[in-house]
This record gives C-alpha cells, sequence and structure tokens, in this order.
C-alpha cells in the first residue's frame, strides 16, 4: 500500500521524527541554563522532579519516561555532590525518597532567571494561545501512547 502524505504510517514518522528534533532542541537549551549552576541537563531533571514532594527513584523514572537504572545513576550522584538526600521511605522501607537539599534548591534557583527569559522568548515567538495549543497537543499524545502502550 502506498503512502499518502496525510495516511497514518506517514502522520506517525511525521509526528516521531518532529519529536525527536524537539528533544534534541530542548535538550540542548536545557544543557545551556542547567550549565550556569553546575548541572547537566538530566541533573536538572531529576533534582526538578523531587521539589514539591520527595519521590522514589522508580517513581521519578516513570514521571520522567526513563529507566529506574539511569534514574538511579543521577540521585547517586546528586547525594555525593550534597544537592540531594535519601530519606526513609514509610511506604517501601528498601525504596529510599529522593529529596532536595538546602543547598540543591539553591542550585535550582540559579537557573530560575535564565529560565524564565527563555520561556518569554517563547511564548513570545508563537504566541500565547498557540503556545498552550502545543502544549495541549503534546499531554494529548503522550495519553494516547500511554493508552495503546496499555493493551
Amino acid at each position: 500500500m502506498a503512502h499518502t502524505e496525510n495516511s497514518p504510517s506517514e502522520l506517525l514518522t511525521g509526528t516521531a521524527l518532529t519529536v525527536f528534533r524537539l528533544n534534541g532542541q530542548l535538550l540542548s537549551v536545557a544543557e545551556e541554563l542547567a550549565r550556569s549552576a553546575g548541572l547537566t541537563a538530566a541533573r536538572w531533571q531529576v533534582l526538578g522532579a523531587v521539589t514539591t514532594e520527595p519521590l522514589s527513584v522508580s517513581a521519578i523514572a516513570r514521571r520522567l519516561g526513563t529507566t529506574r537504572q539511569s534514574v538511579q545513576r543521577l540521585a547517586d550522584l546528586l547525594v555525593e555532590q550534597g544537592l540531594a538526600e535519601y530519606r526513609p521511605n514509610p511506604a517501601h522501607s528498601r525504596a529510599k525518597l529522593l529529596a532536595p537539599t538546602e543547598r540543591g534548591l539553591d542550585t535550582l534557583r540559579r537557573i530560575d532567571p535564565d529560565h524564565d527569559r527563555m520561556a518569554e522568548a517563547l511564548v513570545t515567538e508563537l504566541g500565547e494561545e498557540d503556545s498552550r495549543r502545543v502544549l495541549e497537543s503534546l499531554r494529548r499524545l503522550s495519553l494516547a501512547l500511554d493508552r495503546l502502550g496499555d493493551g
């Protein structure tokens, strides 16, 4: 069967290639932003995941859509750097919770001004309405893939 420009196969391929490119672009921006605070994008991502509540390594991995092993390695490095700490987990004695230290929170706050400038520039470039639509579309795509993965 020949693929037309709007066939499901072409739409999936185009979406995947665009998301892969977008992922690379966002990682590049994140690396630049994180560097100003002495972090990598990956360490920033893991530390940022626990700012509102301590989480287990497995929960962080699920939230970030990555492997538990890669999060464990990063969490251990953050603890070694004094940016995070392990806390007891009342729900599971062997799965400790990762939480930021005050130093970790201070490190994250150093990124905020540059992050805010980038966010403003991007929303100015796209417009507020399109920015909201993009976010909603990406969330819907992620949820659809979750549902398909469950089947």
